[in-house]
């Protein structure tokens, strides 16, 4: 009897704190009426980080800081090509060929973001 006891209070006592985090987060959890264009889940973040993640896993990370400031811009640059349906390789040739064919992905960036929809 004592054991259920204590079972039923730890579960109100969660459920409290449960219960007061929630209202604490109240505003930040009600903007999505106010901003539905915001998502309900992070699953964007989750998958930014996938390709980052598996590529230390396999190699053990790099050797130096200069070489994970390299792996870091090229994994940046070549996310932001791939949300922008840009090809990469294409980027990358027509920057180092200094053609400048391409806009830079700051204004791309920004084109995206001002369409409308």
């Amino acid at each position: 009897m004592k054991n259920t006891q204590h079972k039923k209070t730890r579960n109100i006592t969660s459920s409290t704190i449960a219960l007061k985090r929630l209202y604490n987060n109240k505003p930040e959890l009600l903007m999505v009426l106010e901003r539905p264009e915001i998502p309900l889940h992070n699953n964007g973040a989750e998958n930014a980080i996938r390709e980052y993640v598996k590529r230390r896993k396999i190699s053990g990370g790099t050797r130096s800081e200069a070489g994970r400031k390299c792996r870091d811009t090229f994994t940046s640059l070549k996310k932001t090509c791939r949300k922008l349906g840009l090809s990469f390789w294409e980027y990358l040739k027509d920057r180092i060929e200094k053609n400048n064919l391409i806009p830079e992905l700051s204004l791309l960036i920004r084109e995206r973001a001002l369409q409308p929809g």
